[in-house]
């Protein structure tokens, strides 16, 4: 009877190894572990993104306990708004000039640190161009409304100092150069990220690797490119995500340095979404411009990781 008893038992184990693959004795440990990350990420994430198109369907003014069901009405209001695309824009000229500015500087800075030998001057030089990423946004808006000061700021000064005031502008006042004044701004924060990122990578690359490409014959040069920058791939494309995904969702320095003006000229999505769900006391229409830039930054994000992975394979 025991010989039957433990042969069902071990069936219906079997069995239920089949029915859960990757099952064992330490899934309900892990389980238990990572509890309180999936209630966080459901409470202040799933949630969040759920409610948001739920409110995109009604009118709602963020106050009142009653909400005016309308259908998809927010979202036809979206499709024929000016001022939406005019965000949509503006955020896809953020994303290229942070790309095509931010990864090769950024990669250009890490080179030569890694190139450095002397480790005073190496620490040093690091500990200088990681300083911008240790202020807070707000810090280095504020700090920048003044040096953008086109009557006090310190660049209109070194400007007219150097016999060239004709160049100088109204920086944060014309609509044809605000988002460009922002877009440096938002480079020279985020240029020092990356090339912790790329040095962590370059770094890592056996030394054994370098010495061989001496061996036979490769520069400085020849070794970066067509060794030591094919086998940083992945970082490079982690990279170009990492700032493709902040580009399209980014909000701080614009707030604080323009608000999106004049005349919606460095209006971003997220400013956009702030300013009618909050200020206008628009929440649905707000939350229907949030949930659009959610599906915008999901499906750009998936699209360029399989483009940057294909192209990463064929290399």
């Amino acid at each position: 009877m025991d010989t039957t008893t433990a042969a069902a038992e071990r069936g219906i184990t079997r069995a239920t190894r089949r029915k859960l693959p990757g099952w064992n004795e330490y899934t309900p440990t892990i389980i238990l572990f990572l509890l309180p990350t999936l209630v966080f990420m459901v409470l202040f994430v799933v949630w969040p993104i759920i409610n948001s198109f739920e409110l995109s369907l009604y009118q709602w003014n963020g106050i009142s306990p009653t909400r005016d069901y309308i259908g998809l009405n927010n979202w036809t209001r979206l499709i024929s708004d000016r001022v939406f695309w005019k965000a949509f824009g503006n955020n896809l000229i953020v994303v290229v000039l942070s790309i095509a500015v931010q990864m090769p500087l950024a990669l250009l800075l890490a080179i030569m640190l890694e190139r450095t030998t002397n480790l005073v001057v190496a620490r040093f030089l690091k500990t200088v161009y990681f300083f911008p990423m240790l202020m807070s946004s707000v810090a280095i808006g504020i700090l920048f409304k003044y040096i953008y000061d086109p009557s006090f700021g310190p660049l209109s000064q070194a400007l007219k100092a150097l016999g060239l005031a004709s160049l100088n502008r109204q920086w944060l006042g014309d609509p044809g150069i605000v988002l460009y004044s922002i877009i440096a701004v938002i480079c020279w924060q985020y240029i020092p990220f990356y090339m912790i990122l790329f040095l962590a990578a370059l770094t890592g690359i056996p030394e054994d690797l370098r010495d061989a490409a001496r061996i036979d014959g490769a520069n400085e040069g020849q070794y970066y490119r067509y060794i030591a920058v094919p086998i940083i791939s992945g970082t490079l494309r982690t990279a170009v995500v990492l700032s493709l995904i902040g580009s399209l969702k980014y909000f701080d320095l614009i707030w604080v340095m323009s608000e999106g003006g004049p005349n919606n000229a460095s209006e971003l999505m997220a400013t956009y979404m702030y300013k009618k769900a909050f200020p206008s006391f628009e929440m649905g229409y707000g939350s229907t411009v949030a949930s659009a830039l959610f599906l915008i930054v999901m499906g750009v994000g998936l699209i360029t990781m399989k483009l940057t992975r294909r192209f990463e394979t064929k290399v």
